[in-house]
């Protein structure tokens, strides 16, 4: 039990792996969907390009979208309104009416001329209310259908012109009195009905828009059926029209159909594959290539962690709207793994990721086109990402490069311009403007993650810094040694195409150790007093070695990134501490190589191993006394042979051709910090 504890342990970190692996696996394989997937592609009026089709099953045609809104459009268009009724207001109206007569028309009138008129208020109270007066008025078509509600009980139908809206009132009593005769007597009804008459017909939306979508839910999606084993279409046959529809309600069917329980763990089998044969894929090209990511748990969760999360957002975007799918910025994903790794990784992971998500969205071979060869302009473009202008130009660069290729894809597809969408290049110009918030979003992982990014460093090469500037007063010498390194180090990255803001800030930090004992290291010996004159070699040796521990310890009070220690750490790789060592072969015959070697490791990088090579260089070209060409080039050339044949660059990933390059810019460097003119014959 005990061993198979400790060989847990020590494979922890693959366990480890193995579980982010199978769980980000069945993650995305929970977002894709789950029906079957139509094998054909085909197009509106264009030929069919696979064998003769046969229907594999019976299925029914669908109608078209316009077919159903049109469909649902007539049914509103054509729908009845209802109103409900109170009614006591006529009861109480008529019984007002009743009672304020008198008032209005005095007894001094004849019986008959008051009856005539009284029961003309009444006529005109019977044409007011025969269907009711409206509440408020309402902006419906007089033909519109009605049904006037008493209760739950219909009492009258008709269409909306038969409703009295308020304004309308004036108007029923002119045309009653005028065929009565009597428009001399207008003014009394129009001041007997102005406060009498009430309205008593309100709009029930709710029972209005319920019985609609009854309707509306009667309505049939589709119009005939296939059977089994008929011919759907011919090879080369143009699809349009009804065989198109056919086509689209065969695939909607493959897509949605009700799946058997085997059917449908096949499915899931099945796509469990691919996408686990895609992460595999990623992760044997970290361990081939970028084995110290792969090494590295965190790093590589924060790869799995951000393909989940694209794939996350366009399946969300999906099941919302597949036409906003270009509005997720899918170029951020390079431009994060540039950002903290490098180009290579992170084209090869947005390849990946790209293919993944054709599984979800509609038109996948024109999707995975336009996102991969933006994926590949994004990678190309984009450098220094630091300077915010850089960003700026490269997310114009991508948007172009998308609205170029969509309008190609139309043309090829439709034939013509006309047809295209134009809220489309909308769609592209907000993915670009998304895409600006990769810089806020380095910012969130490197907290997050624990990462470092360009912009970090550009922020910790600020020589106004905190650690800088007590290097600065309590190290002078060394400080001024450390900014030399720097720009020697900068011009060799650039050189070769290494990262040169990383290996600069490496080179400004890298001897921060020397602050502890500033004195004892040559640079910082302002006064003419050398302390190692009272220290034996050995002591003055581990002086001089433990500077690279110091420094490790004072980069992590001041919580610089595990990517700037490592210079810190290598700078000095396994070499020997020559001056001291050699000082005790001369009192020991006896002497111990590993008491005056420092304790690694090997510089492990293009960068780490230009530190070191500039290094050696700054710090000993104070001893070269009157420089010439000659010299400066048989000096470099010295130095470095010297590196090579200790083995210090076996583990970094420097060629010799890459050390070539650096010993020459190391030669004209050193040639400028001299002054070195042509030397003129006398």
């Amino acid at each position: 039990m005990k061993d198979f504890i400790n060989k847990l342990y020590r494979n922890h970190s693959l366990i480890y792996k193995g579980l982010l692996f199978i769980s980000t696996t069945f993650f995305i394989v929970y977002l894709f969907p789950k029906g079957g997937k139509f094998k054909y592609n085909f197009e509106n009026e264009k030929p069919w390009q696979s064998e003769n089709l046969y229907a594999p099953f019976d299925f029914a045609i669908k109608k078209t979208d316009a077919e159903i809104t049109s469909e649902k459009d007539a049914l509103a268009k054509n729908s009845t309104l209802y109103f409900n009724l109170d009614n006591t207001i006529e009861i109480k109206v008529k019984s007002s009416y009743k009672n304020q007569f008198k008032n209005i028309f005095p007894d001094s009138i004849s019986r008959t001329l008051s009856n005539k008129l009284y029961k003309t208020g009444e006529e005109i109270i019977d044409k007011l209310y025969l269907f009711g007066v409206l509440v408020e008025d309402y902006s419906f078509s007089n033909t519109k259908a009605i049904v006037v509600l008493d209760g739950r009980v219909e009492k009258q139908k008709g269409s909306f012109s038969n409703l009295i809206k308020q304004d309308a009132v004036s108007k029923v009593i002119d045309n009653t009195l005028s065929k009565r005769e009597l428009m001399h007597y207008k003014t009394g009804f129009t001041a007997l009905f102005f406060d009498l008459i009430e309205p008593n017909l309100t709009y029930n939306k709710s029972f209005t828009d319920k019985v609609l979508q009854e309707e509306i839910s009667k309505i049939a999606y589709t119009r005939g059926s296939i059977a089994k084993e008929t011919l759907i279409v011919s090879k080369g046959e143009v699809v349009e029209g009804d065989k198109y529809q056919i086509l689209k309600s065969l695939q909607s069917e493959y897509e949605s159909q009700v799946w058997s329980e085997s059917s449908y763990i096949w499915v899931l089998f099945a796509y469990t594959l691919l996408v686990a044969l895609a992460l595999l894929m990623l992760l044997l090209f970290l361990r081939k290539y970028r084995v110290l990511v792969f090494e590295n748990n965190t790093k590589v969760t924060f790869i799995f962690f951000n393909i989940s999360l694209l794939i996350f957002i366009t399946t969300m975007v999906v099941n919302y709207n597949s036409k906003y799918i270009y509005i997720v910025p899918i170029c951020i994903l390079p431009l994060i793994f540039k950002a903290f790794f490098d180009a290579r990784l992170g084209l090869f992971a947005h390849v990946l990721t790209v293919l993944l998500i054709g599984f979800i969205v509609p038109n996948s071979y024109e999707y995975m086109f336009l996102q991969i060869i933006a994926g590949i302009v994004t990678i190309l473009t984009v450098s220094e990402l630091y300077k915010r202008a850089n960003l700026f130009i490269s997310v114009g660069q991508i948007t172009l490069i998308y609205i170029i290729a969509y309008f190609a894809f139309i043309v090829i597809h439709e034939g013509s311009v006309k047809t295209i969408k134009w809220e489309t290049f909308i769609w592209f110009i907000l993915s670009g403007l998304a895409t600006l918030f990769v810089q806020p979003l380095i910012y969130i992982y490197e907290k997050l993650f624990g990462l470092v990014s360009d912009v970090s460093l550009l922020e910790l090469s600020d020589t106004n810094s905190k650690l800088l500037k007590e290097l600065s007063d309590k190290a002078p010498g060394t400080f001024h040694h450390s900014l030399n390194v720097a720009n020697l180090a900068e011009a060799s990255a650039n050189e070769i195409g290494a990262n040169a803001m990383l290996v600069r800030v490496g080179a400004l930090y890298h001897d921060i150790g020397k602050m502890k004992n500033p004195t004892y290291f040559t640079e910082n010996q302002s006064t003419g007093i050398n302390p190692h004159d009272e220290l034996s070699s050995k002591e003055s040796a581990r002086i001089i070695i433990d500077h690279v521990i110091n420094g490790i310890e004072i980069a992590r009070k001041n919580n610089l990134p595990d990517r700037v220690i490592d210079f810190i750490r290598t700078h000095h790789g396994t070499s020997v501490v020559y001056y001291f060592y050699m000082q005790e072969k001369k009192d020991f015959e006896e002497v111990d190589k590993l008491d005056f070697s420092y304790p690694g490791p090997k510089p492990f990088s293009k960068e780490t191993a230009i530190l070191m090579m500039c290094d050696s260089i700054e710090a000993a070209s104070k001893s070269l006394k009157e420089p010439t060409s000659t010299k400066i080039d048989a000096f470099v050339e010295n130095i470095i042979n010297k590196q090579i044949e200790d083995g210090q660059f076996l583990n970094a990933n420097i060629t010799f051709k890459e050390i070539e390059s650096i010993k020459k810019v190391l030669k004209h460097k050193l040639a400028n910090i001299y002054h070195l003119r042509i030397e003129y014959p006398e």
